[in-house]
């Protein structure tokens, strides 16, 4: 991806650049790699810094010349700065131009270019820091999330849940049953019913008072109620009801012949 900044942001890159005397383009190289993680580390290979090496926010840096005290403080200063200022929203990339349609040709629509962009399984995402947004696209359907003040900067595996990836931020794990749908379906999952409370809804929530509902019958009454025994009796095999609970509701619905 050819990612072009834009001319505010080339100015702040220009004046970190000048104040610590490397060339504005290992500054480029470097946010580039910054921009990738939305901040949050680099991994890069600069001649101008040493060649390979690694930055991670919180006290991590990592130079090709590992006895060179001078050289870990000027990666760590321009790393510290660069990511204050993509947090900041001071460095960021131009929007791509869109073509008729207002569809720039990406699958997430004319949402710019993305800080990070991944797949896993039958899910893709686009993460997009600078204007907090989350793109999902799953089985050709395309959600876009409202990330709020969430910035996101870890994408894993899933377990369980309707997509196969999961994101995290500064908060922790991001919980997209939290985060406004600003485009297309909502494909999260419904909460379920806890068992409880399935039980509760079959014995209790009945449309009238049981002395309203009795039939004329006192026979057809008691199938009724032996029917009601033998629904909890299928509840309690799947393990919905624990033993104790089916007897409960068992010696309930008796008392009532």
């Amino acid at each position: 991806m050819n990612a072009i900044f834009t001319d505010a942001s080339f100015q702040n890159m220009l004046n970190v650049a000048n104040r610590y005397g490397i060339s504005v383009n290992a500054v480029t190289d470097l946010t580039n790699a910054l921009m990738r993680s939305n901040g949050t580390m680099a991994q890069f290979n600069i001649p101008e810094l040493g060649g390979g090496g690694q930055w991670m926010q919180g006290g991590m840096t990592m130079v090709g010349d590992m006895f060179n005290n001078q050289l870990k403080y000027t990666v760590d200063g321009l790393c510290m700065e660069l990511s204050n200022l993509i947090n900041q929203g001071g460095i960021q990339y131009k929007p791509l131009p869109q073509n008729q349609g207002g569809f720039n040709g990406n699958w997430w629509g004319d949402l710019g270019i993305p800080n990070s962009t991944g797949s896993q399984n039958d899910t893709s995402y686009a993460i997009f820091s600078n204007i907090g947004r989350l793109a999902i696209k799953q089985n050709g359907k395309v959600t876009v999330f409202d990330t709020l003040d969430n910035q996101i900067g870890g994408v894993g595996q899933q377990q369980g849940g309707n997509y196969s990836v999961s994101f995290t931020s500064q908060y922790g794990n991001v919980d997209l049953n939290s985060l406004p749908i600003v485009f297309g379906d909502d494909n999260r999952p419904k909460p379920q019913p806890q068992p409880q409370q399935i039980v509760n809804d079959f014995v209790h929530n009945e449309p009238a008072p049981i002395a309203e509902v009795v039939p004329n019958n006192t026979s057809e009454f008691e199938e009724d109620i032996f029917a009601k025994i033998e629904k909890l009796a299928g509840l309690k095999d799947k393990g919905i009801l624990s033993s104790e609970e089916f007897n409960n509701k068992k010696t309930d619905l008796l008392s009532r012949l």
